[in-house]
């Protein structure tokens, strides 16, 4: 993750924003008094809802982890499209 100070942040905020979602990933902020943040796109924050959101529930959780597990274990069917 790539880490810039507030000072950085507030000086090249176009820059760092362009960044952000050109790379899709996030920035840190570090700041000298307070917390750091991190700031990201918001369509990789749509994505993160959307992924908390659906292993909310213990069974859809479950299986999304079985597919994912049976995708990088090559063991996926291909299923044709209509």
């Amino acid at each position: 993750m790539q880490t810039v100070t507030y000072s950085e942040a507030r000086e090249n905020l176009k820059a760092v924003l362009d960044k952000v979602v050109a790379d899709r990933g996030p920035v840190m902020i570090t700041r000298e008094r307070g917390e750091n943040v991190v700031l990201i796109s918001a369509s990789e924050w749509a994505g993160m809802e959307e992924t908390l959101y659906l292993l909310r529930s213990p069974k859809n959780a479950e299986r999304l982890l079985e597919a994912v597990r049976g995708f990088e274990a090559d063991d996926a069917e291909a299923v044709p499209f209509p």
